[in-house]
Order: structure tokens, then sequence, then C-alpha cells
């Protein structure tokens, strides 16, 4: 089995099988909740498709033998209108992190390390184009404890740590009912 992850920039159609919303009329996140959650269900295809086509693009994508099977929101914290106004999860300084939001990985290539793959993928798109520190805000479990697909998406501080990420600061902020930390790690751009 060969992962490879690349940039989303000329990708939409690949981002889109990933995340996007496949249900005529239906919404969905589009990965929007952190960028800017007021742009209407409707709009949001057009605004990723936009995004999509720029450089730096809105995260990575990772490939499985050639085959779409996950997609990382990377970009610098600036780019996410919820992070920047967050009561919840802190500024650990003044730089402008690229922060890694969310996960999502198609139902038949989990647990095959693909998260994994996609937060390397991450942290080089991000160094690639002059990131100083990347930071991610997983979720907190015990050593024994397996986390749902939905609290998930955020990643776990364990996945985190295994990337060579070091905690950060606490958060007040929870996904699932659990408690999530600013997970950081430093980069040469």
């Amino acid at each position: 089995m060969a992962i490879e992850v690349l940039p989303a920039v000329g990708r939409y159609d690949d981002f889109v099988e990933v995340v996007g919303v496949k249900k005529p009329g239906g919404a969905g996140c589009w990965c929007m909740a952190y960028r800017d959650s007021r742009v209407p269900n409707d709009e949001r295809a057009q605004y990723m498709r936009d995004e999509c086509a720029t450089e730096p693009g809105p995260g990575v994508l990772a490939y499985v033998d050639g085959e779409v099977a996950g997609w990382c929101s990377v970009a610098p914290r600036s780019t996410y209108r919820r992070l920047m106004r967050s009561r919840t999860i802190p500024f650990v300084d003044d730089r402008d992190a690229w922060s890694v939001v969310c996960f999502v990985v198609r139902p038949a290539f989990r647990r095959q390390g693909v998260m994994h793959e996609l937060l390397e993928g991450a942290v080089a798109h991000a160094a690639a184009h002059g990131a100083e520190v990347v930071e991610g805000y997983p979720v907190t479990i015990a050593p024994d404890e397996r986390v749902d697909v939905i609290s998930g998406y955020v990643g776990t501080s364990r996945l985190f740590e295994a990337a060579g990420f070091t905690q950060a600061a606490a958060t007040t902020g929870h996904s699932g009912g659990r408690p999530r930390v600013v997970m950081r790690r430093e980069v040469s751009g």
C-alpha cells in the first residue's frame, strides 16, 4: 500500500470526493466550520473550489495506491475566522502558526495510518509555504481509549505526539465531550 499526500491545489474534484456533500440540496461543513461558517450552504462548494484553485490551497489530500483516501485542512491560523475569534483556543504567541483543524478519512481507508500520513503531509505543506510553526487542537484521551469518528475529526494528542508535536497550551475547548489541547511543532520554512 503506497500513501502519497499532495496539496489540494488543482484537486477540487478529489476534495469533493472526500469532504463534499453528495446529496442534492444537502447541507454540510465543506470544511467551512473554522474558515467562515457564515458562508451559506449553497455557496460553500464554490468557496472551496476557489480555495483549491489558489496557492497555498486549503489543505492536503492523501492518496492510497492512487485513490483519494483522506483530507486534512491546514492553512495559516489567520485565515480561519473561527480560530481568530475563539474564546476557547488560545494564541500561544504572536506568530501566525499554520493550523491543522480537521481530518477526514474515507471509511474504506480507516485504520491504515492515513491520518498519520496526512499530518506529516500537512506539516511539509506548511513548511514549503514558509511556516515557522504548525499547531493543532486535538482531543486528549486515555492510552487505551479510542475516539469516535465524529469527535475525532480534530485528531488526538497521541497522533500529534507521534508526529513530533508537543503540548503548548491547555484550552477550554472540547470535542465530543473530551478536552482539547494546543499541540505545536516548530518547522523550518
